[in-house]
């Protein structure tokens, strides 16, 4: 066999390897498990905390976490959570202030050393909406600090699918299933009757200066051919798809569309679909104090366009129906966030729809929206 250059190939001690040289580095190695029922993101110890033989069976509002017949690593979907979860906190705190006994008040800020990351599994969907996430939160002129280092330091390991899910529509989005940008390694696991392994890209210096001191086999053609072929197949299957058409448009021109009222009479705003979505970025901030009233903090935390105070002005919300508020998250995301970051806001990823208590499914109601637009 041709070795092909730029290429390796890890086994499964490989991986082991992999994930010892970036805790050696002082990275904190963040990568799917099984916890709960479900695949979740967490720190691993060692690659024998990946969810080595489970899979997942996925629909509208439904999840299951269901055993394989093979050992594979990486042959499920996207679970409850992304990587804004590590990257763009739940919550954290932004400053404290402090009033001593004389009555004089200092504040600082509650910035912190922050973790270096290392994160495994990235499928190419979430590569996309962590690019996307840059732009919004630390390439603008008011940048999230925190997201902005922690960013800085992350290392992203990026996995090709080759067996999409029930609700992912990455290909109508442009974001897979192949991994083309954004990552330090890439990798495409391969089970056979003969073999499991992991055919391995670089994409950055770090990523080569990584790979060169994990033991590995050098790439070959056949090898290479083998995994294009199963990212490929991917393309084929997927489970969900956008109509073809001007998104953008489509929503601009969609406001008083009857639709909205169907999908509000199954909405119940209870914001799932932001808290999963790997893109929303929408926070609030709080600020508490102890009992003495000589301590306060302030803390960021996320927030949703579904929360009825989200668009509260004085005199009321400015978004006071279900119908108003699915329609601004569905139009923020498909079409003016274009006017804001030069990009959609949707990665095709399917979390909203697996994750909707009532299976509210994005691809449907856009082409339900489609159709009624038709003269």
């Amino acid at each position: 066999m041709q070795a092909t250059d730029g290429t390796a190939i890890l086994d499964r001690d490989g991986l082991d390897a992999l994930v010892a040289v970036l805790e050696a580095d002082g990275r904190t190695v963040v990568g799917p498990t099984v916890r709960d029922g479900a695949v979740v993101l967490a720190p691993l110890d060692s690659a024998d905390d990946l969810p080595w033989g489970w899979g997942t069976e996925l629909e509208a509002g439904r999840y299951r976490l269901v055993r394989r017949t093979d050992e594979a690593a990486f042959s499920h979907t996207s679970g409850p959570q992304s990587w804004k979860t590590f990257l763009h906190p739940q919550r954290e705190k932004l400053w404290e202030a402090e009033r001593d006994a004389e009555g004089r008040l200092s504040m600082q800020s509650a910035q912190r050393e922050q973790p270096s990351y290392a994160f495994l599994g990235v499928r190419p969907c979430d590569l996309r909406a962590i690019a996307i996430q840059d732009r919004v939160l630390a390439g603008g002129h008011f940048k999230d600090d925190g997201y902005a280092e922690r960013r800085r330091g992350a290392f992203l390991i990026a996995v090709e699918c080759t067996e999409p899910g029930a609700t992912c529509f990455c290909l109508s989005m442009g974001s897979g299933p192949a991994a083309d940008a954004g990552y330090d390694l890439a990798f495409t696991e391969l089970v056979d009757a003969d073999r499991h392994r992991f055919l391995v890209r670089s994409g950055s210096p770090e990523g080569a200066r990584i790979l060169a001191r994990v033991p590995h086999e050098e790439g070959d053609s056949t090898t290479v051919e083998t995994a294009r072929s199963a990212v490929d197949a991917a393309r084929d299957h997927m489970g969900r798809t956008m109509p073809p058409i001007d998104l953008r448009t489509l929503m601009g021109e969609s406001l008083e569309a009857e639709r909205w009222d169907d999908v509000a009479d199954r909405c119940l705003t209870c914001g799932n679909c932001t808290m999963v979505c790997p893109t929303c970025f929408c926070t609030t901030t709080e600020d508490v104090t102890d009992l003495t009233g000589d301590h306060a903090e302030r803390w960021q935390r996320w927030d949703s366009c579904f929360d009825l105070d989200f668009s509260h002005l004085q005199g009321g919300a400015v978004r006071a129906t279900p119908r108003s508020r699915y329609r601004q998250w569905l139009t923020h995301k498909l079409s003016t966030w274009h006017e804001q970051f030069d990009s959609t806001g949707c990665v095709g990823c399917g979390r909203c729809i697996t994750w909707c208590p009532v299976g509210i499914d994005i691809t449907e109601e856009v082409t339900a929206l489609a159709e009624e637009a038709k003269p």
